[in-house]
Formats: structure tokens, C-alpha cells, sequence
């Protein structure tokens, strides 16, 4: 049983905040055609990580980084979410080949309120490393990566 099985989650929309926000290039290939919705939002709590053409978030307190949230379609649900697990290498909850973990997390909107949405936070061992030794990128925003003030 994933954890989308369980009634507990429920059926959750996605926070995205790298390769799948509009105008990149993951948004075109797997949610253009799925989506009832897509609105800014923030995800307390985390930091935003450089990696390989594409960023990693890790949990941290007092952070927070800069995203969409994203609703599926009518009927998308599951093909997107099957979609994405193998996009972001999650095969399930506490696989150690994980590069990704899909955890649900609070999301908030620009008017300050709350929705509870899929994220996928850079697995344990990576976030780690991250944390030790990665490039944060300033601001939690990767559309704003380039820009240094």
C-alpha cells in the first residue's frame, strides 16, 4: 500500500517549486493538459538547494521557498501521480533508493491560507549532504536563481 492509498492522505494537490513550474521545462512535459489549477504559494520551513539542472528542497525551519501549487485535473489524479513519483525517483516511503520522498506538507497561499499538498523533499541521505556542503539558492526561488542583489 503507497501512502496515497491511505485515507489519511487523501488526494492532495502538488507543490512544485523547480522543473515543473510553468514556463519550465518538466511543467510542459508532464502537467500541461492535467491541470484544473495552478496558483503561487510558499512552503514553510524549507530551503532551496542547487542541483544538476534542477533544485532540491530540504526541510528547514524558518525558511520557507517559492512554488505553485498544483490540482490535477479531473481524472489526472493517479496517472499524474505515478507521473511524478517516477520523474522525482520515488519509489515509495523509505525506499533507500529514493532520491525524493513525497511527504504531505502545509503549502500557503498568497491570502495566508493553508493547503495541505504533496511536496518531494530531497531524500535523508542526500538532504544531508546537502545541508553540509550544497549551494543554497538565495531567496527559495528557482525562477529567481540567477539573480544576485
Amino acid at each position: 500500500m503507497t501512502s496515497v492509498d491511505r485515507p489519511e492522505a487523501g488526494v492532495l494537490p502538488f507543490f512544485v517549486y523547480g522543473t515543473l513550474r510553468p514556463g519550465e521545462v518538466n511543467h510542459a512535459l508532464f502537467l500541461r493538459g492535467r491541470t484544473a489549477a495552478e496558483e503561487p504559494a510558499r512552503l514553510p520551513d524549507a530551503a532551496l538547494y542547487e542541483g544538476p539542472g534542477y533544485p532540491y528542497a530540504v526541510e528547514r525551519a524558518g525558511s520557507a521557498i517559492t512554488g505553485e501549487l498544483i490540482t490535477p485535473a479531473p481524472g489526472a489524479y493517479r496517472e499524474l501521480l505515478a507521473a511524478l513519483d517516477l520523474l522525482e525517483e520515488y519509489a515509495g516511503p523509505g525506499r533507500p533508493g529514493n532520491v525524493y520522498d513525497r511527504v504531505a506538507r502545509e503549502a500557503v497561499r498568497p491570502d495566508a491560507s493553508r493547503v495541505r499538498a504533496w511536496v518531494y523533499l530531497a531524500a535523508a541521505p542526500l538532504a544531508r549532504r546537502l545541508t553540509a556542503s550544497g549551494t543554497e539558492i538565495p531567496g527559495g526561488d528557482w525562477l529567481r536563481r540567477g539573480d544576485r542583489v
